[in-house]
């Protein structure tokens, strides 16, 4: 999709009628074009261009016209942001648009107390940048009656430059960080995430106190939940959970300003809990993140499905599938087109894994409907997401007597990942594959004592004790069982022998 076109989608049918008569107040001629256009992009009609325009020599004019939509689009959704948004950051920034008109204007009185609320929200709000241009627009204009004195203006100024610099300080060692991560999800690279913290925080000089805020605990805790997804082992982030803990629980005044960054940690504290199998602990904090939630609806829109995707899974793993299927079957149908694609396909691909693990043949509808390429998923799930999505496909199809389709599947699967997974060191994956290609070219092999006590092998490993591993291994344990995977899953999580028969 074009970039125009992705500007476009992201209006609903009103945004659509007011960007319409934005263009129509604009257009000073009646030849133009973009309304048209506007038209065609909206229907997805290829042949556009020859209908816009006879000659193929016209394609400049066409570029063009598309250039200036795209500004005119660009500017209108910058309005509508500005005016819709209720923030107070957004207050803060109408408020300093507004003292600078006034003081421009010679309306000094009114325009100091513009400023002086907008200093007071951008300060409590900790936005140092917006609060930068707020003091040194009051220092430009010292020389007026009424203007505060230059000397504690100063004083203010340089507090803020040392808290700007203390924040970018913080920024870079997170997109440091975050850089690193990509490495690891997309090459491979084998890191200690506890040593790539402590030497991002010597290379960035950044002190122990300046860790303790919730931004730079939301940011660690990212980091370091990402790492643990991708090493599938959550025991290697408990120090960074407790320290978390001791830091939200000394927060006694909870400001409204880091609302986001409370929630996301909530969050993130769930889904620890969630992977370590402590789901009690797990449902604790998703009650504590809706409570949350429900005072800011920004945040309710953009937590619901992330929220919703845990509680389903703290449902099944505890024994509820059906009301975690009902859960996520609702979430579905209520997803709106403003929901992240990352966030709708995590639902998608847990309903197809819920409905095969209670064998149901719907998890084959669920699956056709991921329907994005794996270069796709890759980038955007990670490449553990896809490399679990593929090994489900592969394994649903087998479930269903797909045999050929499976095998295909599984052919494919592993002369695009082989090389990553063998270079990541997850030599088990490739183990497991072993066992499913086993059971596809022969499925007696599930009777055969050397084979059960293989895969029961995999399920007694201490890095295999990941619910969705789990889930995996509790598939081909199913096959001799003659059970659902479902019971067999439950059975590994909550009998800690089963595994050693």
């Amino acid at each position: 999709m074009d970039s125009l076109s992705e500007l476009v989608n992201l209006l609903n049918s009103t945004d659509k009628k007011l960007f319409r008569l934005f263009l129509q107040q604009k257009n000073k001629r009646f030849d133009v074009k973009n309304l048209a256009l506007l038209d065609l992009i909206e229907t997805d009609d290829i042949n556009g261009l020859n209908k816009l325009y006879e000659s193929k020599k016209n394609n400049d004019a066409y570029h063009a016209l598309r250039k200036r939509l795209q500004d005119n689009l660009l500017l209108f959704l910058s309005q509508k942001t500005f005016e819709n948004n209720n923030s107070d950051t957004y207050d803060a920034l109408r408020l300093v648009v507004v003292g600078r008109f006034l003081l421009e204007n010679d309306v000094i009185k009114i325009a100091f107390k513009c400023l002086d609320k907008a200093e007071r929200l951008a300060e409590h709000l900790e936005q140092f940048n917006l609060l930068n241009e707020i003091l040194l627009l009051k220092v430009q204009y010292t020389h007026l009656p009424g203007a505060e004195g230059l000397d504690a203006l100063t004083v203010r100024f340089l507090r803020n430059q040392s808290d700007m610099q203390r924040e970018a300080k913080l920024n870079m060692a997170y997109a440091f960080l975050r850089q690193e991560l990509q490495e690891i999800h997309l090459k491979g690279k084998i890191v200690n995430l506890t040593a790539l913290i402590l030497k991002t925080i010597r290379k960035y000089k950044i002190s122990s106190q300046d860790l303790m805020t919730y931004k730079s605990i939301y940011q660690i805790l990212f980091i370091a939940n990402e790492y643990a997804a991708i090493q599938q082992n959550y025991g290697l982030i408990e120090r960074y959970v407790d320290r978390t803990n001791k830091f939200m629980q000394a927060q006694v005044h909870k400001k409204q300003s880091y609302l986001f960054y409370h929630i996301s940690i909530l969050y993130f504290l769930a889904n620890f809990h969630l992977r370590r199998q402590n789901f009690a602990g797990s449902a604790s904090y998703l009650k504590d993140m809706m409570d949350l939630m429900v005072t800011d609806s920004r945040y309710y829109a953009l937590f619901y499905l992330p929220h919703q995707l845990l509680s389903a899974l703290n449902l099944f793993f505890t024994g509820f599938a059906n009301d975690a299927i009902a859960l996520l079957e609702e979430s579905l149908s209520n997803t709106k087109y403003r929901s992240k694609p990352e966030d709708v396909e995590d639902l998608r691909i847990c309903l197809a894994m819920f409905l095969a693990l209670c064998n149901e043949r719907g998890s084959l509808k669920q699956l056709t409907l991921l329907t994005r390429t794996d270069a796709w998923y890759e980038k955007k799930m990670g490449m553990l997401w896809t490399i679990r999505k593929n090994l489900m496909e592969i394994l649903v199809h087998a479930q269903f007597s797909n045999i050929e389709l499976a095998m295909s599947r599984l052919n494919s699967f592993r002369r695009r990942y082989k090389k990553y997974l063998l270079k990541t060191s997850e030599e088990r994956v490739l183990l497991f594959l072993r066992m499913v290609e086993k059971y596809l070219l022969k499925p007696d092999v599930v009777f055969e004592t050397a084979y059960r006590k293989a895969v029961l092998n995999l399920a007694g490993r201490d890095e295999n004790n990941d619910i969705f591993t789990l889930s995996f291994i509790a598939w081909l344990i199913a096959r001799w069982e003659k059970k659902t995977a479902y019971k067999v899953v439950l059975t590994l999580i909550h009998d800690d022998s089963y595994a050693l028969q």
